[in-house]
């Protein structure tokens, strides 16, 4: 773990007052820091919508976030449990949790995880989502790791909540529905400019984040305008490859 990070980690997810707040780079920023800071090979974030029903918000890569999908799509996976329940749910080696989750673990293990921890989104006794934690080789989680992780998820939730709170012309329910629109705005901005520029979704997705944030722009407001053909990104380019932390191969299309 770089202890140098987290302070700063820390902060990230504590200021939600910031001018321009922006609830999906904010659930980016916890995945991404979520990877950097523990034994992880990615992470996936899910929240419950105003229907109390999961949906994937952010990911740290194309494989957590396919991952995350057929998990809510087949009812099935840790990080449902975990939401269920309120409490961490972990899995040292999916190839022994086939009676447990009989089609999640195969989706996980063709996408190259061999492990998943699932630590809950929570304050007190609500309960809005879930952090998964995705590693490569099979083993439990260090339980260093696992208090550090689920801090990160705690602290990320009190700035969610107290955002609702000092910010009352929003709801809760308000913001997450927004983010789930949100979500769907990006995907098909990262997917028409994976095509323009013939690269992957995590290269498009990471161009895409890099150009808002160059920008002092909202990820959402800058891809609806690229959608929309506002602002066309003339200027963006692929730039130089670079390597993802990619385990494996993606799964099929979920179900």
């Amino acid at each position: 773990m770089d202890l140098e990070l987290l302070p700063e980690a820390f902060v990230e997810l504590a200021d939600t007052l910031v001018a321009g707040f922006d609830i999906i780079e904010f659930m980016h920023v916890l995945t991404g820091r979520s990877v950097e800071l523990l034994d992880a090979s990615a992470a996936g974030l899910l929240l419950a919508d105003p229907r109390g029903e999961l949906r994937v918000v952010a990911a740290s890569s194309e494989q957590a976030r396919l991952v995350e999908l057929f998990q809510v799509q087949n009812d099935e996976g840790p990080c449902l449990d975990c939401f269920r329940a309120g409490q961490p749910v972990t899995a040292a080696d999916l190839s022994s949790e086939s009676r447990r989750w009989p089609h999640f673990a195969v989706t996980a293990s063709q996408a190259g995880f061999a492990a998943v921890q699932a630590l809950p989104m929570r304050l007190r006794d609500e309960t809005i989502g879930a952090l998964n934690l995705f590693r490569a080789a099979p083993g439990p989680f260090d339980r260093a790791d696992v208090r550090v992780g689920q801090a990160l998820a705690d602290v990320a939730t009190i700035g969610l909540l107290n955002e609702r709170t000092l910010r009352r012309s929003e709801t809760l329910n308000e913001q997450l529905q927004s983010a789930l629109n949100s979500r769907v705005i990006i995907e098909q901005a990262k997917g028409k400019l994976a095509e323009r520029l013939g690269v992957d979704m995590n290269d498009a997705f990471n161009l895409l984040r890099s150009y808002a944030r160059g920008r002092n722009r909202g990820l959402s407001e800058l891809s609806r305008a690229f959608i929309e053909g506002s602002d066309p990104l003339a200027d963006l380019s692929a730039g130089p490859a670079r390597p993802s932390r990619q385990p494996g191969q993606p799964p099929g299309p979920p179900r």
